[in-house]
Order: structure tokens, then C-alpha cells, then sequence
């Protein structure tokens, strides 16, 4: 079974167009750190958590073993970002998601695999989990999830679909 490790942001982009399960279907199982869990627990409405509350049985909660090295990245990312690195670390993770560019560039430099949430997307197009992409990625932008046009248009050439 692979480790794949997910941050906050995926999990939600993926819960508000219904496409959290694509995680199970692509992965079978996924790890998110406590923090990734508790910034999930934050917002009183969030139909994310409950997502998540439902998916325990293939969503594992972990706790990172080195509290210590959170105080290294602190100043530069989430509480969430930073348990995602030193959980894939302390798990040797196959891959992290993560959306953020930031903290993107620290997985990269601790030369963790890293794809987001598109990335996932793209795969879950290519394995035959979703039919088009375009639609998915029309949802998330209606639903204020910031993906710039040139984004949208390389993830669509990606799988042969048209703007």
C-alpha cells in the first residue's frame, strides 16, 4: 500500500465537489496529520469534516512523532503544512498533496514526491474516475477555489480536453 500523505487545502477542494472518495479510489488509503485534522475541525460548518468523519475507515489520522521540528518551519507555513512534511518524513511517504506553492517548494527541498490537488484530478481522468475534468475544475472556481485560466488550460491539455 502506498503512503500518501494530504494536506488541508486538497482535502477540502475535493469535498466541496464531491470528489473526496477519488482519494480512496486512486490510493486506497491516505494519512493526514492531527493538524491537517484540526484545521478541518475549525470551521463550524464545514462539510469537509464531516466528509472526513464518515471516510475514517481509509482516512487515517497520525500523529507526528518529532514535535520538535515543527518549530523549524514555523514562521513560513500552516501548522498543517509542517506536520504533512515531517509525517511523510517519519513515515517515508510515497507522495505528499499538497496545494499551497510554498509549501510545495519545502516538500521539494526535502525531496518529498508532491502533487495537488489537480494533479490528482488529471490521474483520477486518466484511471477512468471521472469522465471529464473540465467540469470538475468549473465547479471548484464556482465554489471560489482559485485556479488560474493557464492552469485550467494545461490540465486539460494534459488529458486532451478542450477550454
Amino acid at each position: 500500500m502506498r503512503k500518501v500523505i494530504v494536506n488541508t487545502t486538497p482535502l477540502i477542494a475535493l469535498c466541496h465537489v464531491g470528489q473526496l472518495e477519488l482519494l480512496k479510489k486512486i490510493y486506497g488509503e491516505i494519512m493526514i496529520p492531527q493538524a491537517v485534522y484540526r484545521e478541518l475541525s475549525e470551521k463550524k460548518e464545514s462539510i469537509c469534516k464531516e466528509q472526513v468523519d464518515n471516510a475514517l475507515n481509509w482516512i487515517h489520522v497520525e500523529k507526528i512523532e518529532n514535535q520538535m521540528a515543527k518549530s523549524m518551519f514555523k514562521t513560513q507555513l500552516h501548522d498543517g503544512e509542517v506536520e504533512v512534511m515531517i509525517l511523510a518524513k517519519e513515515k517515508n511517504a510515497d507522495i505528499v498533496i499538497i496545494d499551497d506553492a510554498n509549501a510545495k517548494k519545502h516538500a521539494k527541498y526535502l525531496k518529498l514526491p508532491v502533487t495537488g490537488t489537480l494533479g490528482v484530478l488529471i490521474k483520477a481522468k486518466r484511471q477512468g474516475h471521472i469522465n471529464e475534468l473540465k467540469p470538475v475544475i468549473q465547479e471548484m472556481i464556482d465554489k471560489n477555489i482559485y485556479i488560474s485560466e493557464k492552469v485550467m488550460k494545461i490540465c486539460l491539455e494534459q488529458v486532451n480536453e478542450e477550454m
